[in-house]
């Protein structure tokens, strides 16, 4: 009987691309199976290996599709209130996005939207979002705050983050960006802003279990090196890991920066040049690459892959969707636009959307790889080869969806 396996779920006859390196590209296992048990894979392997099996409450024959893990869309912006249509019109004609953050627009108009709207009326909007990406496969999302910029509005975003979980079935990370940007009541006093978040914000959240990590924009229209240190390390005070949205538009040095605080990740990092690449090899933090805004605002400065590359540094791939500088609820298209706009393969940009995406959440343990022990969020497809995910845009071939071994799209036979 100790050779006997019981299982909730079992999966036949289908190709695995399981994105554990220990098995070559893509981690491919062709003719495979897959046991579930108590929401985490059991077993998984050649089908004509599986192990005798017990009771099996659920099994699905999976025609000969791809399974994969449930993408993670570790970079979004997801609870905020309002639009910036007109904004992006603007661009068009040739205004810069510094000069309309100078001009008030930007994060501090979706600012004041998202203070005025109320905790119900923000949930409606985010699980709209999130609804979305659910049905791209995706099973894991970040939430960050920072459409707040006061006490009261950035908890409200973070409560509201927290609440996606409660009604979709979706892994929530959320993280505090308080420091985002100046508020207008603080627009002369830069540095009076940071000592808000650091001495009331941010102790707020920590005490309240409202974040899984901490975030600042360091950049030329954000804020300074020292502000950033200062912010990270009031979180390491805190016992909260921290990331950074790094050399988007300028090489600041923000990478450095946070690799001295073994971040988590660093975002956007378009200007970041060979020392803040070899600071986060060190580090072991993940670079995260966000074509949506690249492509959005029309840069011209690419994130330095072959540096990356060189030195090993893991790779994801998210949305960044905002309402200002990546409007793009697609994840799927992502893959797509990392291949085409960044040169990144179609296996480093898939795994940017499961193994590297998962690393930089602190999720490496959990989610991003189908291997043993890991929770079971899967989704088969009905594709050729995994790197048609990357070359189709648009006809997402989704047929069946697991998140944590219970089906969210398909049912189950």
């Amino acid at each position: 009987m100790s050779d006997t396996h019981n299982a909730d779920l079992l999966l036949t006859n289908i190709n695995l691309a399981t994105f554990d390196p220990a098995l070559g590209p893509y981690g491919i296992i062709e003719q495979g199976a897959l046991l579930v048990t108590g929401g985490h894979i059991q077993w998984l392997g050649k089908q004509q290996d599986l192990p005798k099996l017990g009771d099996v409450s659920h099994a699905v024959d999976g025609q000969g599709q791809w399974l994969l893990p449930g993408f993670i869309d570790c970079h979004t912006h997801l609870v905020f209130a309002g639009n910036r249509a007109d904004e992006f019109e603007q661009r068009l004609q040739g205004v810069s996005y510094t000069d309309i953050a100078k001009q008030g627009g930007g994060i501090r108009r979706t600012v004041t939207a998202t203070r005025e709207a109320s905790e119900a009326q923000l949930l409606t909007l985010v699980l709209k979002r999130a609804e979305v990406l659910l049905a791209q496969g995706v099973t894991c999302i970040e939430v960050k705050s920072g459409y707040g910029l006061d006490a009261d509005s950035e908890l409200k975003l973070l409560r509201v983050a927290r609440q996606i979980e409660k009604h979709l079935p979706l892994t929530i990370k959320t993280t505090f960006l308080g420091a985002h940007a100046l508020p207008a009541e603080y627009q002369d006093d830069a540095q009076g802003y940071i000592d808000l978040v650091c001495q009331h914000m941010l102790p707020q959240v920590a005490e309240q279990q409202l974040a899984d990590a901490v975030d600042v924009f360091c950049e030329n229209i954000g804020f300074t090196l020292a502000q950033t240190r200062q912010v990270f390390e009031a979180a390491k005070q805190l016992g909260l890991p921290v990331k950074l949205h790094a050399e988007q538009l300028s090489n600041m040095g923000g990478s450095a920066l946070a690799a001295d605080y073994q971040a988590l990740s660093v975002d956007h990092i378009e200007f970041l040049d060979e020392a803040g690449v070899k600071a986060i090899a060190q580090s072991g933090t993940v670079a995260t690459l966000l074509p949506g805004a690249f492509y959005y605002l029309r840069e011209t400065q690419k994130p330095p892959i072959d540096l990356l590359r060189q030195y090993q540094v893991p790779m994801a791939v998210a949305t960044d969707f905002n309402p200002g500088t990546s409007p793009i609820l697609n994840l799927p298209l992502m893959l797509n636009m990392a291949c085409t706009l960044f040169a990144l393969t179609p296996e480093e940009a898939l795994r940017g959307v499961t193994q590297h995406a998962a690393k930089a959440l602190g999720l490496q343990n959990t989610l991003g790889m189908l291997k043993v022990g890991m929770q079971a969020d899967m989704q088969l497809l009905d594709i050729s080869h995994p790197n048609q995910l990357a070359y189709q845009i648009g006809g997402h071939p989704l047929t069946r969806l697991w998140q944590a071994g219970k089906p969210v799209k398909g049912g189950q036979k």
